[in-house]
This record gives C-alpha cells, structure tokens and sequence, in this order.
C-alpha cells in the first residue's frame, strides 16, 4: 500500500484511447509493473497516465494522433486517485468534433467540475517520467535537455508551466510583428516587458529547483547505487538572476530584447532568452561531461537525478510525485534492477514501470502488482 503522504492511482479508466476500447485498472499498489511483449499497449497506459497533467504528455503527441483506430472521433481518460487530503477524481477528455471548442480544446474535469484548462491538473497531480527516447538525452539537443529540466522544475513548481506557456505565446506575438514592415514600436515594447517579466520568473525557478535537486543528490552520493551527477545550467538569463535583483535582470533584459531586434527580425526567431539556455550534466564519479558516457552510463544517471528529484519534491512539497518509468528496468543488470524497486519503495512513490519480461520485476514484493498487457486486455497477474 502506498503510504498516505504520496499520491497514488487507484483506478485508471480509459476510452477509445490508442488501442484501448475500454479500459479499467483497480490496483492499491505502490509499485504497478505492466509487462507483454512489443506493442502490446504498456506505453500507451503510461501516456494516459502523463495526460493527467498538464501538458501533452509523455510523448507529446498531438490530440488527434491519439484516438483510438477505427473508434469514434474521441478519446477520455479518468482516475481516482488518492491524494494528502482524501480521494479526487480526474478526467480529461478530447473530441474532434466542430463543437469541441477552437482547435478541438480538451476538457478537463476535477471533482465532477469543468476547468477552464489542463493547469488545473497541476494542483493535483505531480508526474516525473523516463522515456527509451530520453536515453541519449544528454548527446542530443539543448531542447531536449531544457524540457526535462523544466519537467523536473514543474514537479517541484506546478507554476513553471504556466510561465513558460505565457513567455512562449507572448514571444511568437513578438516574432510575427517584427515581421511587419512598420511594427508598433509601444506594442513591441509592451511585449518586451512581458517577456522580461515571464523570463526572470522562469530563470529563478529553474535556480531554485536545480539548487534542491543537487542537494537530494548529493545526500545519496553515499548510498546510491545510481551515479552521482553533477548539474548546473547554462544560460543568460539565469546567471544574471543568480548575480543581480530581478527587478534590474528585468530591465536588462527589456533593453537586449530592444537592442536585438533587427537581428531578430533578420533571423525569424528571438536568439536570446531562458529559452535558449542548456542543461549541463557531469557524470560525478568519472568526471566526465554526461553526454560523453556510454549509453548504460546515461541511463544510470538519468534514473539517479529522477530519483533525487523525486526526493526533492517530496521534501518541499511534502508529497512525493508519481513516476511513471518505461522501460526504465530495461539494460539494468538484476542487482542495480533491484535497487531501482528498494529506492523506489524506500521513497513511498506509487511507480508505474513497464518491460517486456515479468521476470524484470521478480523482487517486485509484497508493494508491487504485476499486469499482463495483451491485444488491449490487461490483467494482474497473481502471485503463485
């Protein structure tokens, strides 16, 4: 059983999402395996899961990609879970239809009430994930590498989204008037100010998180069997909030933007902001830049740091968040497989994990239930 300070999934519902026709998942467990071969749908639980949340999940994929083939032009996800304060029901849902609202909006319901958009989730449910395509996370883009930062910084902070989602619109309002010929030089301005404000926010939040994530890692540093990193972020931005007031980082940032404007105007693009900035990532015990690390060693460092975030939030939230890790045993010999499920149960976090063996999570325990996923069906399976 899930201890009472976490949040826990007590029963998942879905509706003519990906390959499921209806789906229902009653489990009280802590640890939730879900195993079956390729394709067999484990993934897709877990992208319904990380709908529950703001944002498009874990795999970032459009509404539409995820209706059900051959099902009617919809999908709806539910679940009970239980929170701190008792019981709440969550439900998102999206329909094509001409009635859905402008682009097809997905609804959002709390306690049987509609919410005006999916930041509502944020006040409920904290979601931390690892994904096969984040396993060359730190050999790939800086885009990548910032949206997992800003993923952990959002678990910490529910508001970080809502800040990047305004920075973002307001800078893409910014971009297409610098395409004019004339653009209103007050309107620009006002933008600007916009920006500055949204950008300092975003910068002292990323800070202050990646402060609390290095202080949980190296508490483990000691007893871990997962690496040790090193972590630190690169950007303009940050290092002006980290040195000076907001207020004056608000100032100079107002006065890049002015001073930038012609060359962003001749690159299509704003070139310099918090949304230009990188993760920089040291594998701790080698010393080494992450990204020069062997796959396994990414691995390892990536399930470290999600784990010490995970542990962070706990600590400043008084809520440990729910992990939702795919195929996260996968490349793990059978002694760090079984540390993995004792930090796991050690931090009270419900987990979700998938593979493709059942034998992956054979010290599973008396915490943990395994599902069988086959052909959209899914069942416990029983211990003998």
């Amino acid at each position: 059983m899930t201890d009472s300070s976490t949040l826990a999934i007590t029963r998942l519902t879905l509706t003519d999402f990906r390959n499921y026709a209806g789906l229902r998942i009653d489990t009280h467990a802590q640890l939730v395996a879900l195993t079956g071969a390729n394709g067999a749908g484990k993934t897709n639980i877990l992208e319904a899961i990380s709908l529950l949340s703001p944002g498009r999940g874990l795999r970032g994929a459009t509404f539409e990609e995820l209706v059900r083939q051959g099902g009617p032009q919809g999908w709806a996800i539910a679940a009970e879970i239980e929170t701190a304060h008792g019981p709440v029901s969550l439900g998102t849902a999206w329909s094509g239809q001409p009635d859905a609202g402008e682009g097809g909006s997905r609804q959002v319901v709390i306690d049987g009430e509609a919410q005006k958009g999916s930041g509502a989730l944020g006040e409920y449910m904290r979601l931390l994930w690892l994904t096969p395509a984040q396993d060359r996370l730190f050999a790939g883009p800086a885009s990548d590498r910032r949206r997992f930062l800003d993923r952990l910084v959002t678990a910490f902070d529910p508001e970080h989204a809502a800040r990047i989602t305004v920075f973002e619109k307001v800078m893409r309002e910014r971009n297409l008037l610098l395409e004019e010929t004339r653009p209103d030089p007050a309107w620009l301005t006002s933008l600007e100010a916009h920006m500055a404000e949204a950008a300092v926010a975003i910068s002292a939040a990323r800070l202050v998180g990646l402060e609390a994530l290095q202080t949980h890692i190296g508490e483990a540093r000691l007893t871990s069997t997962f690496p040790w990193a090193e972590i630190a972020i690169e950007g303009e931005i940050e290092a002006l909030v980290a040195a000076k007031p907001a207020v004056q980082v608000e100032d100079e940032y107002r006065k890049i933007l002015r001073d930038s404007r012609g060359l962003d105007r001749a690159a299509g693009r704003t070139l310099r902001g918090p949304h230009r900035s990188d993760l920089d990532v040291v594998h701790g015990p080698k010393g080494m830049a992450a990204g020069q690390c062997s796959t396994g060693e990414q691995k390892a460092l990536l399930i470290g740091l999600v784990l010490a975030q995970a542990r962070a939030v706990k600590a400043g939230a008084g809520v440990a968040p729910i992990l939702l890790l795919d195929g996260g045993a996968a490349h793990l010999d059978r002694a760090r497989r079984k540390s993995l499920l004792e930090a796991l149960a050690a931090l009270g976090s419900q987990s979700w994990m998938t593979g493709t063996d059942a034998q992956l999570f054979e010290a599973i325990g008396h915490q943990g239930a395994v599902f069988q996923v086959e052909d959209g069906l899914v069942r416990e399976v029983m211990e003998d």
